[in-house]
């Protein structure tokens, strides 16, 4: 490889510079060569695509779906996007304004951030939580204010008002729950003390509901339904239908703030992918209902099955409400090491979690194990880390 010019050697953005790459892609990568290994790092469903959502998309295919698509969305997508908040939970929106159909979640917290806040803006971020968020906040020139929200990982209205007390220019507030890693999420109670407090100011909450389907105990209210003038509403179909590879998400909230966000989506990527659209419209129709709840049967199987495993050798979690991750603290042996226990793991047992610490202040001394894997192959990594802690003992 040729070396740069010395007249190019200082060009890079600072503020990317100055975020790392993504950890839980860096611990994926460094564990996969592992012969034999199970991973549980990513949020990967194992699920296929609804067979009918796969015909929608070959047909798509055939009839030369090929083309540039509407910036915003083809307008029968956004249509089947309000429709479905309006039906499931209860938050109405116009299609044709407050809806953009971006390139699955990712791009839209992108889209969102770069479009509503101005360099040096103090946005707030309950953590543990998914990195992302804080990355893509820096490299907007955003102030980030960190709240730990450890043991119970809620942002609890004490704890929002003592923030906004230390930090009164605050703009915006990111939410997401059900949570990556911690699986939690609000009761109708708690969601609507929080909102109460929201209420009170002028806070911008970017909502990330992308696991809303996959609620376990109530069933999930959206702050978008209580707060709908203050909520910037971000989800998508990589979760609910297993669609992560078609990469459809999509943005819901008030126009003015649709048509900044939507601005920069366009500027981003011009469309989402004509195909995958297609795809998405199948998927977001009456005939995608079930898909979703079928879905969440399995995973609180599965949820149950590891958190009695990790229990039984000393891990101790609350119960995931909802998602599919388990956010758990290591056995008392181990310290709070979490980057060392989960390579230990790997090379010993072959089994791969995420650290807990990379997911920001709350999250140091757990691993986040993914239970969005096979029976069969979560079986088996409970019976390998189960016989890993007992080896240490």
């Amino acid at each position: 490889m040729p070396e740069l010019k010395k007249s190019l050697a200082g060009l890079g953005n600072r503020q990317v510079a100055a975020v790392p790459p993504s950890a839980i892609r860096e611990v994926d990568n460094k564990i996969s060569p592992i012969p034999g290994i199970i991973k549980l790092t990513l949020g990967e469903p194992d699920f296929a695509v609804p067979e009918h959502i796969k015909q929608a998309t070959d047909a798509a295919v055939d009839a030369d779906w090929s083309h540039y698509a509407p910036s915003f969305g083809y307008a029968k997508l956004r249509q089947e996007i309000a429709d479905y908040l309006a039906t499931t939970f209860d938050a109405h929106y116009d299609a044709q304004s407050e809806v953009v159909v971006t390139v699955g979640a990712t791009e839209g917290i992108h889209a969102a951030i770069a479009g509503l806040f101005n360099p040096g803006d103090t946005i707030i971020i309950p953590t543990p939580t998914f990195p992302l968020y804080e990355a893509v906040a820096t490299v907007a020139g955003l102030n980030v204010v960190q709240v730990n929200t450890a043991p119970d990982y809620l942002l609890t209205p004490q704890l929002l008002q003592n923030t906004l007390a230390a930090h009164p220019d605050a703009k915006g507030l990111v939410l997401n729950y059900p949570s990556n890693p911690t699986g939690a999420t609000y009761t109708h109670a708690q969601l609507r003390a929080l909102a109460a407090v929201i209420a009170d100011t002028d806070l911008l909450v970017l909502s990330d509901e992308i696991y809303a389907e996959l609620s376990y105990e109530e069933k999930h209210l959206s702050l978008a339904h209580l707060l709908p003038n203050q909520t910037l509403l971000i989800s998508g179909l990589s979760k609910s239908h297993a669609m992560t590879g078609y990469r459809i998400g999509y943005l819901a909230g008030p126009a003015p703030l649709i048509k900044l966000a939507g601005k920069m989506h366009q500027f981003m990527v011009t469309t989402a992918a004509s195909p995958m659209m297609k795809a998405a419209e199948e998927a977001m129709s009456p005939a995608g209902d079930g898909d979703a709840e079928a879905m969440k049967k399995v995973y609180q199987q599965r949820r149950d099955l590891m958190m009695a495993a990790l229990t039984q050798v000393g891990f101790s979690a609350p119960k995931p409400a909802g998602a599919f991750y388990i956010f758990a603290k290591l056995p008392a042996q181990f310290g709070t090491d979490d980057v060392q226990f989960v390579y230990d793991l790997a090379e010993h047992a072959k089994v791969g979690l995420v650290p807990g610490s990379v997911f920001g202040p709350g999250g140091e001394g757990h691993v986040r194990l993914s239970y969005a894997a096979s029976t069969e192959n979560l079986t088996e990594a409970a019976r390998r880390i189960q016989r890993f802690v007992a080896q240490k003992e």
